[in-house]
């Protein structure tokens, strides 16, 4: 089958090794050989995130765990740090929770400060600190170290983190760092079909867990059940085992490939990118804070983005317009997963190609 080569932001590309891996026949999920399934990909995504702490696997998108987040924690007030599409996501979800939160944003295209966390925290009004950590629609990758660093500050106040499109591409030092909760879906860094997300959990946050009133955390997205089951090996509900088997495989892969040699190749793609198109277009993220999982393009040249995209479809290549508010003015080439240089340098000569038809046809 001829497949077109994914350079989004997620559904990215899956390698026919990882597809075959999920095709594994089923196995009941209250077996020793689930159990032991469960356990070696649970030890592994430890190791990617750099954490001796709790991880959760739950059959949903990241959303899902977005929404479990705020729901099991939130006892005060959530302040929710936003400066694109799905950081806002976080505080509409707290808001149609009925949970009590505030809105710090900052532009699109500008990174959250860790100074503007601070200021918020010492009001003294919340417990519970929302932010992303790599934020697909704008591009930006905010300053996670400095910013956990101002949190920990606050011993009765929570981080949760979504590291939605950059988990399994970037560096997250869970423990080191001092995070409660960070998640990602795995259709994105971890390069699997979408439908599964992970998270990891301090112990911080779970025992918070354990005094939030049962009709405020439901019972799919209760943490604490999530937990108790992960103890044993297990989920609460039936989960997709697919999923389990393609993380097994893609462990396995990390593994022999290093991690950081992985986030090596990951800072190198997304370099690439940017010197590409930084003149061509112009980056929208503020420098400095760019992310090395996926890129976003400004206009300057007023070229039709909407085209360019469909012409770049016709060569088997996908790329992604913008996002939400930036839809029609931005587009986005996602370089994460197991994409590489190479494959990169291939995208980028059908863009050239394709720019260069476009202002020859142009100019007749």
């Amino acid at each position: 089958m001829n497949r077109k080569k994914l350079f989004i932001p997620g559904p990215t590309h899956v390698l026919d090794d990882t597809l075959q891996a999920m095709a594994q026949y089923p196995m009941g999920h209250r077996s020793q050989a689930y159990k032991d399934l469960h356990l070696k990909v649970v030890a592994g995504i430890q190791k990617v995130l750099f954490t001796e702490q709790t991880i959760l696997l739950s059959t949903s998108s990241a959303t899902g765990l977005m929404e479990a987040a705020v729901r099991n924690l939130v006892h005060k007030r959530a302040a929710n740090f936003t400066c694109g599409a799905f950081s806002e996501r976080w505080a509409e979800i707290t808001d149609l929770c009925g949970l009590p939160q505030d809105t710090f944003q900052v532009d699109w295209g500008l990174a959250n400060r860790p100074e503007q966390i601070q200021a918020a925290l010492e009001t003294g009004r919340y417990d519970v600190v929302t932010v992303v950590h790599n934020e697909t629609s704008t591009g930006v990758a905010n300053p996670m170290a400095e910013i956990a660093a101002v949190v920990s500050t606050f011993p009765d106040v929570l981080l949760c983190v979504d590291a939605v499109s950059g988990m399994a591409g970037l560096p997250f030092y869970f423990d080191e760092w001092g995070v409660d909760v960070v998640f990602a879906s795995v259709q994105k860094a971890w390069a699997l079909p979408p439908g599964f997300s992970v998270m990891a959990i301090s112990d911080k946050a779970l025992a918070r867990a354990e005094q939030t009133p049962t009709a405020q955390k439901g019972f799919y997205f209760d943490l604490n059940r999530l937990a108790k089951s992960g103890a044993k090996g297990q989920t609460p509900i039936t989960p997709s085992i697919p999923h389990l088997y393609g993380l097994e495989s893609q462990l396995e892969r990390m593994a022999a490939e290093t991690l950081e040699t992985r986030f090596q190749r990951h800072r190198e793609m997304a370099q690439r990118t940017r010197d590409w198109g930084v003149d061509r277009f112009g980056l929208f993220a503020e420098r400095g804070y760019e992310s090395d999982t996926v890129t976003c393009f400004s206009n300057r040249q007023g070229i039709d983005l909407s085209k360019m995209i469909q012409l770049a479809d016709r060569e088997g290549f996908i790329v992604s317009g913008g996002y939400g508010d930036l839809k029609g003015k931005t587009f986005r080439i996602g370089h994460m997963g197991e994409h590489t240089l190479a494959g990169l340098e291939e995208l980028l000569g059908v863009l050239d190609a394709i720019l260069a038809k476009m202002k020859g046809a142009h100019s007749k």
